[in-house]
């Protein structure tokens, strides 16, 4: 018999899909990595059962402990997923701003989910940074794998992601495109496919609200440049210690609109239903790609979730107007 012994061990080993229809006119080959293939339906799965294995064995989360973290949705379903293998308990901190489905899957997959608001400050007592953080002090046997923080999301990337993408091109990429959050998916991607070949290109894709673009350019932390904006999982108004600059080479920014409406291209014209950072992955890879991309380059771009996290914003017509996303 052929069999798992748990969902877990679905992790990885994700397909390259090339997209064929929103490239028109580019050169070179551009190559989607399709991260809902996860049993989680999302990247964050990789670094999340990563986060839990190596706390393990450092002795940080014991046989009955709770999982205490502040995620957008992704990073709290892979944690589940390990939990629910493993025997934890779970509690999630989200952001206002994240999708209803988001919630309602974490509750679910029976974790406990405290929301909390979005405009406030990393550092204000109500944000979902500090609830996280206070409730691991407060809740005994408690573990707070601090995604934003915690080298091992990006060792998973290393160990898993860059090596696949490298296998699945048999080494002709030249060019790797990524959404950067937490940072780990990126920077450790690119640590080993720049491992194997030096020319390697990075390309980090931003959201305007974002400090990620303005540092990596001029060292500057300019705190003028945050300001709320609407895509879920890209940006940052911090800097996580997995957002390795030395391992991107550039930075594109993109709007909320021009993600949102990139996500609904790739679902009608490519048939991948993908969530609202994988339309601005694309898009922002694609702008890189019409200036810099020629004859006979390989582009990967990573598509992080699934758009059943998105029903009832970028799926929802309606709300899209309401927006000013589409007519």
């Amino acid at each position: 018999m052929t069999y798992l012994n748990h969902i877990t061990e679905a992790i990885g080993n994700t397909p390259l899909v090339k997209l064929n229809k929103v490239t028109e006119g580019i050169k070179g080959t551009v190559l989607a990595k399709v991260e809902y293939a996860n049993p989680g339906n999302s990247v964050k799965d990789r670094m999340a059962i990563k986060m839990v294995e190596d706390a393990e064995k450092a002795g940080l989360l014991k046989p009955g402990g709770t999982i205490i973290e502040g995620t957008s949705g992704n990073t709290g379903m892979g944690l589940a997923l390990a939990a629910i293998a493993k025997g934890y308990k779970c509690i999630f901190t989200l952001a206002d701003k994240q999708s209803k489905e988001k919630i309602d899957v974490l509750r679910a997959m029976g974790a406990e989910v405290v929301v909390c608001p979005t405009n406030v400050a990393p550092d204000h007592p109500d944000s979902y940074y500090s609830v996280a953080k206070r409730l691991n002090e407060e809740i005994p046997n408690s573990f707070y794998p601090n995604q934003y923080d915690n080298t091992s999301n990006t060792a998973a990337h290393y160990e898993t992601t860059g090596p696949e993408i490298w296998d699945q091109t048999n080494g002709t990429i030249t060019h790797w495109a990524a959404g950067v959050g937490t940072g780990g998916t990126i920077s450790g991607t690119s640590k080993y496919l720049k491992e194997q070949n030096s020319n390697i290109v990075t390309v980090g894709i931003d959201t305007y609200g974002s400090v990620f673009k303005k540092y990596k350019e001029t060292g500057e932390f300019d705190e003028n440049e945050i300001y709320a904006y609407a895509t879920e999982g890209i940006g940052e108004d911090i800097l996580p210690k997995n957002v390795n600059f030395d391992t991107i080479d550039t930075f594109i920014k993109v709007t909320d609109k021009d993600g949102a409406v990139m996500t609904r291209r790739l679902a009608r014209e490519e048939g991948l239903f993908v969530g609202w950072s994988s339309g601005s992955a694309v898009y922002g890879a694609l702008e890189y790609a019409k200036e810099h991309l020629k004859e006979g380059d390989v582009m990967v771009v990573l598509l992080p979730d699934h758009g059943t996290r998105y029903l009832g914003k970028i799926y929802n017509d309606e709300w899209m107007r309401q927006q000013g996303y589409i007519d």
